[in-house]
């Protein structure tokens, strides 16, 4: 049987209203999400610089309907490897808080799930063609009900970012993020170093050690867990960005696939709003270059990032910058060969 997708336009109704009729005609998907239940919501508030993001109005209008129901939902992000104000908690918070993310507005508290530093990760097995385990925050195994909150934009190595990169991506530790990113070693950059020896005590394996006043991270005996990123707070650890697009993509989606895995009920809602070339951890105040269409949402992943893909990418491939980049098609196909949903999708037009 073919998933269903909810669809509701933006045509002749603002944006709240757009939430509010999709949420009007999910209700029986919605009460899944009973009394007592954490609810998890997951999103992200986007760089300092980015406007694009999902707002706040609009993610207390989802707080409202699962408090009615007596649910007790919570929205939370995690912490990123690269420089910014979200690399860990208090900078993270603050630039939330900044936002107007704040407990007031949002009708419910936003937590960062991996921690301080983003070192509150455990390891789970997995069984897939890149990925054998994944690193995650502690609650995952724990949390039985999630939302995620999606805002489609394109990016800069799978071309196309929903659902699947803000579960994959978005809910891994920052020692998962590293692996996603590359299958590299990490190494120091010394002229940051501090020898604060965060890194010399974390690593599982006794790769890292003191040379000549310095950390050093012996290459042979790295197993590239990423710890030694999750906790150094002086950018003193090197990451290398550059990953074939497609073997990159197939890890994200393995990530998703592994941790929604250990979730039980799940509801993903994307965004067609303000759709800009890069991702939220990019973009600025960034021409648009699709127009606003609405929101669609599914209990299956692949199939909801699919049909915002179909709308926004009916004429043309908008996201694959000329061609360029298919690693979004790589993420399609293979999500759906390792049973990550379906691709063949009924379409419920509200």
């Amino acid at each position: 049987m073919k998933p269903e997708v909810y669809f509701s336009s933006i045509k002749e109704q603002s944006r709240n209203d757009c939430l509010r009729t999709l949420l009007k005609h999910m209700d029986a998907v919605l009460s899944q999400f009973q009394k007592g239940s954490f609810v998890g919501i997951k999103m992200t508030v986007g760089d300092k610089r980015n406007t694009g993001h999902i707002k706040p109005e609009l993610v207390k209008i989802l707080v409202e309907n699962l408090k009615r129901r007596g649910a007790k939902p919570f929205v939370f992000d995690t912490n990123v490897i690269y420089r910014g104000q979200r690399q860990n908690a208090v900078d993270h918070l603050n630039l939330a808080y900044q936002k107007g993310f704040t407990p007031e507005k949002l009708g419910c508290p936003y937590i960062i799930a991996d921690g301080i530093f983003g070192t509150d990760s455990k390891t789970v097995r997995a069984d897939f063609r890149n990925i054998k385990e994944i690193r995650v925050p502690s609650f995952i195994g724990v949390l039985e009900d999630l939302i995620v909150l999606s805002h489609i934009t394109g990016h800069i190595m799978t071309g196309y970012a929903a659902s699947i990169k803000n579960v994959g991506m978005g809910m891994a530790s920052r020692a998962g993020k590293q692996v996603q990113h590359s299958s590299m070693k990490p190494v120091i950059n010394v002229a940051n170093c501090a020898l604060c020896g965060c890194c010399i005590e974390s690593c599982p394996v006794s790769a890292v050690s003191e040379v000549s006043g310095k950390a050093f991270i012996n290459s042979k005996a790295c197993i590239g867990c990423g710890e030694c990123i999750a906790c150094c707070k002086f950018d003193a650890v090197q990451i290398h960005w550059h990953e074939d697009e497609n073997i990159f993509a197939e890890r994200m989606v393995e990530y998703a696939q592994g941790i929604l895995s250990h979730i039980r009920r799940k509801l993903f809602i994307n965004f067609l709003f303000d759709i800009t070339e890069e991702c939220d951890c990019i973009a600025g105040s960034d021409p648009k270059i699709a127009e606003d269409a609405g929101i669609v949402a599914s209990t299956d992943i692949l199939a909801a990032d699919k049909a915002a893909f179909d709308i926004i990418a009916k004429k043309a491939d908008i996201f694959s910058r000329d061609g360029k980049i298919k690693a979004h098609r790589r993420q399609f196909g293979y999500g759906e060969e390792i049973g990550l949903g379906h691709l063949d999708y009924g379409l419920k037009a509200l």
